[in-house]
């Protein structure tokens, strides 16, 4: 099987990607200091400043193993987990949640 056999279509998936990465940087300037595809994003302020570190996740199909387990305590530390691991893997510190 194939993924167009599902509807899926590769290159135009390839092809909204594209336009979406232009769409990004043309909001760039010299003060982002991370790529597209990093853990998170690298922000410095000003010359001279430290970097910031900013990861945004979402806790994805995991809600439906909760909703299955009927235990949601967990969903919102595993969220907090991804964020904190994907800024602690840029040399940063975790500031704020």
């Amino acid at each position: 099987m194939k993924y167009a056999d599902s509807g899926v279509d590769i290159d135009a998936a390839q092809k909204a990607l594209a336009r979406a990465r232009e769409a990004v940087r043309s909001t760039w300037d010299e003060r982002v200091r991370s790529d597209l595809g990093a853990f998170g994003g690298l922000y410095r302020p000003a010359p001279g400043e430290p970097l910031l570190a900013a990861s945004v996740d979402g806790v994805g199909t995991k809600v439906k193993i909760a909703a299955l387990a009927g235990r949601y305590d967990t969903v919102g530390q595993d969220l907090v987990n991804h964020c904190v691991n994907d800024i602690l893997v840029q040399g940063a510190e975790p500031l704020f949640f």
